[in-house]
């Protein structure tokens, strides 16, 4: 079953912030992973939810996107995200199971 991880997050530092843009992506990649949303337009339909950048990653399972965030590669790669957000928000959530 599918795992996503979902990232809020707003950018202070963009030069910085473009760091962590060049290293996260093989860590991802590296546990399965493959981004479905990177920043990009987005809109408000309901609620007071008012994020400035969002992310959201599918890996196969829960089990690699854990590991994925645990991993000495992310670790690095958010060394260097450091002093680059105001916040960075990010839950891991299971998907769905696909019906046939």
């Amino acid at each position: 079953m599918p795992a996503y991880v979902i990232a809020e997050m707003k950018v202070s530092d963009p030069e910085r912030y473009k760091q962590y843009m060049a290293e996260a992506p093989a860590a991802v990649a590296a546990f399965g992973g493959e981004y479905l949303v990177r920043g990009g337009p987005h809109e408000v339909l309901e609620g007071d939810w008012r994020p400035t950048r969002l992310a959201i990653v599918k890996f196969p399972t829960y089990a690699q996107a854990k590991a994925f965030y645990d991993s000495a590669q992310y670790r690095a790669a958010r060394a260097k995200r450091a002093g680059a957000t105001d916040y960075f928000n990010m839950v891991l959530v299971d998907g769905v199971a696909p019906t046939s």
